[in-house]
């Protein structure tokens, strides 16, 4: 045997196994993984598929059907003795056995029709790749054949045109007309190209419900697929490049894919869940005659951008990442009573949208309340007027104030900074006049015009809208807002909702050494840094040459290049011009009109570049941006992505963002991880693994590429940072106040260098011991460190109110009354023993509650770290959580944390003597008629596994497809109870995570909350789907809705 060299995804069998050991002789490179035990049953049985088929096709040809028959049944009979599973006798092969192709109703076939049911003619066990070719049933033909021969269809198309309907028409009539039967459709109106007659054909079949999005001008469903379900279990599925038009469906040179659940079940799973998940999307809407004139007006402004539509055509209903901005200004009042709230947020990407779904949320429960908008531009005031319009559904509500704008009433206002200030309209109303007064977009505003309206004003609500916690005068408006920022949009949020153009992201090696330069107070020495790169051709040379080797269409650039310092703008843009590319550099000295002109210059493309160093003194604000140049280190994360984000402004025309970053040898203090963490949005892996991989996780449109050398430097950076994560954490301790300025105190710490709890507590470390180390704490010497700091590592999770207070009440008083507790707070305190100490009192040597409580205590310096740590999550709350009512004690709230020892306590399984263990997913609770469901979404511990990732997961905030244990029957004692649990007053509690472990330790559950029965397909397993009582909090919808749109 002969092995090439290359990829392999093959299991080592004993033949393999030997031939591989001759090969690791140190002149080949062998690479293996362990079988995932999640994967292992698929891999296994297709390596057994494998086996079989070629044993079954090598037998003699005489009797060979016989033989191949009897070789089966010898098979499944020693499964089923291996396995002792009884129901394997049903599954042996008759000796004359045949292909069943149909069962047909004898009592529906018309008189003389031979095949009441038409069949496709490609296989439904097989499936198959269309590419137009004349020796293949053209797609028109299957297609029709595909839904005369379903019980259900769905159609996922991003736009149907009449040339393509019109064929497929009679086949849906019928289709439809069949009692049972269920058609679906998801299209769009993007770019104008749904025909409005097709929505109007399809509204008028009977069993037939169409959703549209509204959204014309982006993007985002640009899918062309059907899903034909059959009863009997032989569902296909064609997906491909031809949307429903005459072309695409007869004469068009399309690929289009055809699968079938018989080879491929784990995609047809895909197709299904990803379709009820967008089927459930607040962005697609039932098409009725009640919006018809709305989706007119779509594809109107589709095909024509520049129509004029006034009324609001979508965002009537919050999408899930605005609910979480929501839920986030809705804690910050109820939970930390701020009631003066920052949204950050790029231009562009619905902040205005939420502000109208917050203040109607106060306006439902406060029908008199006075409201005031202000903002700096009659285009913005006008457009949010509509929006809140459309978001309170009242056409009469509010008026404009500005320009010739005047209004009757003053009680709800839309009005402009400048109309406010020449009206002197502070002389007109008292301080508390307004109760709810939002400011938009006041970064572009000089600091005194808006001090005076914030300084009068005594508002209930005040809700800052803003793209920039700095304001372009330099002065940052946190101030007003409690030095906290209340929700923010993310950057991979926004680019995936296209709201924010993609980026192309491209590390360029840069040739100067910065890692013998002095790093102090968090950063580079600005003058050793100019020294560097303003006296250096060949690095001036070398980001020529990249931009030229990246942007070969000079002509269409309109970039910004940031610099260290004035001196070393100056230089880059004395450098371009002389070599060809006309440039520009701007300071926070120069004059309006040099401002101006040069903006000017470069939004008509008279010049390439402009050289900066802080945005913001300088007062670029160009959509129009398509390049951005690092020319220099930044070490504040903030400033990287403000400066990021000014590239990242959709503008018409406009496909992307170029950026080139310059990456040398940093200093060993210098943190590239969280700027690519940052840049890559939510993934499980680290982010060095992601590096190494070449980052297949990104929002969608974008790439990193990083230049070998470039590659190298991060790379180093990031193990550095690894290997010396300890001795960082204690250097930056030693040097915090001198640095900052700040009092040292764990939650400051975290906050100034973007860190989070977990880091501090990887590796066995602990706050007391890091500030001992530093030299901080002189006589530390706790007596419990090394159980607690472990404890401590398995609390970082918790996020339940109540169950914060109860522990921080605890260790304030020392001590613990356990006969004066509550069976519910005694259940609450047996939580917190066994998540700090994981051992029953007697293992402890303890008696009673209250020594556990008192050894705790006394534990001076960790007891005060544990306080840091509660404060710090109950500050970084953003939910409101409730509780649920149990018929029975059980301190868990809805929506919280909790790790599997706490939820066992909870439930009263785990008690003073004896620790509760549990390996299954599943435990029923007889004597509370309790079903409890842990489950992990991503079972396996690989980046991506198609064959276990789309069996548990959410389908809305509301819906959550679950599959049972593999032995669970729906005709089982089990499967019945979850099926009549309703009907038997048992309940289903769900408890679920993503992944078994994250950031090195065990991951917490989300509690969902009580579920009920909707509906199951199958058995052994059976696939339920269950309706929670309690929509998901938006933060938890997104987590764990894998198939979610965007």
């Amino acid at each position: 045997m002969t092995l090439k060299t290359g990829l392999y995804e093959q299991l080592i069998n004993m033949l393999l196994d030997s031939v591989v050991k001759k090969l690791s002789d140190g002149h080949y490179k062998i690479q293996k993984e362990k079988i995932d035990e999640a994967e292992a049953h698929v891999v296994l049985s297709k390596y057994l598929q494998i086996v079989i088929q070629q044993s079954l096709r090598s037998l003699p040809v005489e009797r060979r059907l016989e033989k191949q028959i009897e070789t089966c049944n010898q098979i499944i009979s020693f499964i089923k003795n291996f396995t002792n599973d009884e129901s394997l006798t049903d599954t042996v092969i008759p000796a004359d056995t045949e292909i069943l192709l149909a069962i047909l109703d004898s009592t529906s076939i018309p008189p003389g029709t031979r095949n009441h049911i038409p069949r496709p003619l490609t296989r439904l066990s097989q499936s198959s790749l269309f590419t137009g070719s004349r020796t293949e049933p053209t797609l028109a033909s299957e297609i029709k054949k595909e839904i005369l021969s379903s019980d259900r269809i769905d159609v996922l198309m991003s736009f149907i045109k009449w040339s393509g309907l019109r064929i497929l028409a009679n086949e849906l009539k019928e289709f439809t007309s069949r009692p049972s039967t269920r058609l679906r459709i998801i299209t769009t109106t993007y770019i104008g190209a749904t025909d409005i007659q097709c929505l109007d054909f399809l509204r008028g079949l009977p069993n037939t419900e169409i959703k549209v999005s509204l959204d014309a001008t982006r993007t985002r469903l640009h899918a062309k697929a059907y899903l034909f379900c059959r009863d009997t279990g032989f569902t296909t599925a064609y997906i491909g490049s031809s949307n429903i038009s005459n072309p695409a469906l007869t004469s068009g040179l399309e690929w289009n894919l055809k699968i079938t659940a018989a080879d491929a079940k784990d995609i047809i799973n895909k197709f299904e869940g990803t379709f009820e998940t967008y089927w459930n999307d607040n962005e697609f809407l039932t098409y009725t005659p009640e919006i018809r004139e709305r989706v007119v007006n779509a594809l109107k402004l589709g095909k024509e951008p520049s129509v004029s539509i006034t009324n609001f055509l979508f965002d009537i209903r919050p999408y899930s990442y605005q609910q979480e901005i929501l839920d986030k200004l809705e804690a910050e009042r109820e939970v930390h009573g701020k009631f003066r709230n920052l949204i950050v947020s790029a231009t562009g990407t619905g902040k205005t949208v939420v502000a109208a779904f917050d203040f109607k949320r106060y306006f439902q429960k406060n029908q008199q309340a006075t409201f005031l908008f202000i903002a700096h531009r009659k285009e913005i005031l006008e457009q949010s007027l509509a929006c809140f319009r459309a978001v309170l559904r009242d056409q009469n509500f509010g008026e404009l104030y500005v320009g010739s704008y005047r209004p009757t009433k003053s009680n709800k206002l839309f009005m402009s900074i400048q109309t406010f200030h020449s009206q002197e309209f502070w002389n007109n109303t008292a301080t508390d006049y307004y109760d709810y007064i939002i400011v938009d977009e006041f970064h572009h505003a000089e600091a005194p015009t808006y001090r005076k309206l914030l300084e009068y004003y005594t508002p209930k609500i005040l809700l800052g809208l803003t793209a920039t916690p700095e304001r372009m005068d330099g002065r940052e408006i946190l101030e007003f807002f409690d030095g906290r920022i209340a929700a923010e949009i993310r950057l991979h949020e926004a680019i995936e909702r296209k709201m924010l153009c993609p980026f192309q992201y491209f590390g360029v090696s840069d040739c100067v050494d910065l890692s013998r330069l002095t790093w102090s107070r968090g950063g580079y020495i600005v003058s050793e840094l100019e020294k560097v790169y303003t006296t250096n051709d060949i690095r001036t040379r070398l980001i020529y040459d990249a931009v030229r080797k990246y942007i070969p269409n000079a002509e269409e650039v309109i970039g910004l290049g940031f610099c260290v310092s004035i001196k070393h703008a100056e230089h880059m843009a004395k450098t371009f011009n002389k070599y060809g590319i006309p440039s520009a550099f701007l300071a926070g000295s120069s004059d309006e009109k040099t401002r101006e002109d040069i903006q000017y210059q470069l939004r008509n493309r008279e010049i390439k570049f402009i050289f900066v160093v802080d945005l913001f003194n300088e007062g670029i604000d160009i959509p129009e941006i398509n390049t951005v140049l690092f020319l220099r280190p930044t070490e504040s994360l903030t400033v990287f992505l403000q400066q990021l984000g000014r590239g990242l402004r959709l503008y018409g025309g406009k496909e992307g963002l170029t950026v080139l970053d310059f990456i040398g040898k940093a200093n060993r203090n210098y943190n590239f991880e969280q700027r690519f963490r940052a840049l890559m949005g939510r993934t499980h892996n680290s982010t060095q693994k992601e590096i190494e991989d070449n980052f297949p996780h990104l929002p969608s449109g974008c790439v990193i590429q990083l230049e070998k050398v470039a590659h190298e430097y991060v790379l180093e950076n990031i193990r550095q940072a690894i290997h010396q994560r300890r001795a960082s954490l204690v250097n930056r301790i030693v040097s915090f106040h001198a640095d900052t300025g700040k009092e040292l105190s764990l939650a400051s710490f975290l906050e100034t260098y973007n860190l989070s709890l977990y880091e501090i507590y990887r590796k066995n470390a602990c706050w007391s011991k890091l500030c001992a180390e530093a030299g901080i704490i002189r006589d530390f010497n706790d007596p419990d460190e090394i159980p607690l700091t472990t404890g401590f590592a398995r609390l970082l999770h918790v996020n339940s109110r109540r169950y914060i207070d109860f522990i921080l009440k605890l260790l304030r008083y020392g001590d613990v009354a356990e006969e004066k507790l509550t069976e519910e707070n005694r259940r609450m305190l047996l939580m917190f023993h066994y998540i700090l100490w994981q051992k029953a009192l007697p293992n402890l040597g303890f008696s009673s509650l209250r020594e556990s409580i008192r050894r705790l205590c006394a534990n001076r310096y960790m007891v005060k770290e544990l306080e840091e740590i509660l404060n710090y999550n109950y500050q970084h709350i953003q939910f409101v959580n409730k509780s649920v009512s149990f018929q029975y004690p059980c301190p868990i709230d809805l929506h919280c944390r909790y790790i599997r020892d706490e939820i066992l306590a909870a439930f009263g399984l785990s008690t003073l003597e004896i620790k509760a263990e549990l390996r299954e997913g599943v435990k029923y609770i007889e004597d509370y008629k309790t079903d409890l469901f842990f489950i992990t979404m991503y079972k396996s511990e690989k980046d991506y596994s198609p064959t276990t990732m789309y069996e548990d997961y959410a389908i809305s905030d509301t819906l959550f497809h679950w599959q049972s244990q593999s032995t669970t029957s729906d005709t089982s004692k089990t499967g019945l109870r979850y099926i009549n649990h309703m009907k038997t007053e048992n309940r289903i509690l769900l408890f679920v995570r993503e992944y078994n472990e994250e950031n090195g330790f065990t991951s917490p559950y989300y509690f969902l909350g009580p579920a009920n029965y909707v509906k199951h397909e199958g058995s052994r397993p059976m696939s339920i789907i269950w309706k929670l009582e309690h929509p998901m909090q938006a933060h938890l919808w997104k987590e764990t809705g894998k198939m979610a749109v965007g």
